[in-house]
């Protein structure tokens, strides 16, 4: 029985690394890409005016992050056993219900975002004549949501169809961005070069998802997609806290740049951003390794506790080393690769680049706690520690950003992950031991 069980570890490990591989390989294209076309917004825009740009790309993600839903951890969760089974117009049912909680949401995003222009264009520094444009932009962000489409190429193991239609991302922005630098260089042509590029990776998406799924997904028209509430028990529940996870982990970061930006103006903020997107870049490990796990975790759990103890572990290994190399490559590489995208008057963004890329990789060590809790039915309570987790970095950052500027808030960033880290550990050690 033991052998049979670590097999079972042993197997879903193997297909975590060659899943993570595969995301990796979009992902390494897209990072090439993502310095190329970073380079071209900041050297066209200066810092001020990419503070403005950085200022609209969070308000958009805060929104988006409000409304969208990770429908994708649905389709894998309650769809595994349709799937099994055999039972593909159960599955299809669960897909379409996700479709539909993706099309409510992109809803009531739009009408988030009119409200926003409407009532806070003087924080975010848009003109009368921008507000349309940005409203059109969180639009587009919003009915491109890609989720459900992520659950069924993960659901059938295609993470090579999924790094394929993610590469659409950095190779729209790099095509939008050559575009926009040659006809409208300025922020107007640089939000259409990013709604371009979200256009074209849903489209992506969707061809290749129901491509994978043709005839094992069921049929479109077999019952009604609210069945699924019926025929899958906990799934709104589970549907609401990935929901408010998702949304809180999100907001906590996009929130941070606009908080900077009321403290300190457009130019901390875009300092601010190009550093946080500079370190995610660098720890993009983190949320590839989390998609990868979650799907293994689920499986494995059937297996028997020793089989999901020992992926565990495997998995927490992995991740620690990947951190550690992460951190020595922003130490080591951090300041000249700031100066070479983005030029000498954005080296100030340095210290933050240092600050928030030891914060990711505290994160990155821990990225098997959040996906062992969903994976054990204990989303209630990696809901209450994300919940926590927000409303410290948020509190530290309105009681340090005050004294110390943009560096508060990259420190409150830390404080915060390492208080998640702590809360997330004990949970999971927890569950593995209930």
């Amino acid at each position: 029985m033991f052998k049979r069980r670590s097999g079972a570890a042993g197997d879903g490990f193997a297909r975590i690394l060659a899943n993570t591989g595969w995301l990796l390989g979009g992902k390494g294209v897209g990072g090439v890409l993502s310095l190329a076309y970073l380079a071209i917004v900041t050297r066209t825009l200066g810092v001020e005016d990419f503070g403005r740009f950085a200022l609209i790309l969070s308000a958009s993600n805060v929104i988006k992050a409000l409304t969208s839903f990770d429908s994708w951890q649905i389709v894998v969760r309650y769809g595994q056993p349709h799937l099994t089974e055999g039972n593909g117009d159960a599955l299809n049912r669960v897909l379409r219900f996700c479709i539909l909680i993706d099309l409510l949401s992109a809803l009531a995003g739009g009408a988030i975002a009119a409200a926003i222009i409407l009532f806070f264009s003087d924080l975010l520094e848009i003109g009368p004549d921008m507000g349309w444009q940005v409203w059109t932009f969180c639009m587009v962000m919003m009915i491109t949501i890609r989720s459900s489409p992520t659950g069924v190429l993960r659901l059938f193991d295609r993470f090579d169809s999924a790094a394929f239609a993610e590469t659409m991302i950095p190779v729209g922005r790099m095509i939008g961005a050559g575009v926009a630098l040659i006809v409208m260089p300025g922020i107007t042509g640089f939000l259409i070069a990013w709604a371009f590029a979200e256009l074209v990776c849903a489209i992506a998406y969707w061809g290749l998802a129901l491509r994978v799924g043709k005839g094992r997904i069921g049929s479109w028209r077999a019952g009604r997609a609210i069945d699924a509430r019926r025929e899958n028990p906990g799934i709104v529940g589970f549907l609401t806290a990935t929901n408010l996870q998702t949304s809180l982990g999100s907001i906590g970061q996009q929130v941070a740049v606009l908080m900077v930006g009321a403290f300190v103006g457009p130019t901390g903020a875009g300092l601010y951003r190009l550093a946080n997107q500079l370190a995610n870049s660098l720890t993009k490990i983190s949320s590839l390794l989390s998609r990868s796990i979650f799907v293994e975790l689920s499986r494995t759990s059937s297996h028997g506790k020793e089989a999901l103890s020992a992926l565990f572990r495997r998995t927490n290994k992995l991740a620690l080393v990947a951190g550690a190399v992460i951190i020595g490559l922003i130490v080591t590489i951090g300041h000249p690769l700031l100066g070479l995208i983005a030029g000498k008057d954005f080296l100030p963004a340095y210290p933050l680049l240092l600050m928030l890329g030891v914060s990711a990789c505290i994160d990155l060590i821990g990225v098997s706690y959040r996906p062992l809790l969903m994976a054990t039915d204990r989303a209630g309570l990696s809901l209450r520690i994300s919940i926590i987790s927000t409303l410290l970095l948020l509190g530290i950052q309105s009681a340090l950003l005050p004294i110390y500027g943009t560096k508060g808030a990259a420190m409150a960033n830390i404080l915060s992950s390492l208080a998640s880290f702590t809360m997330m550990g004990l949970a999971s050690r927890r569950a593995m031991r209930g």
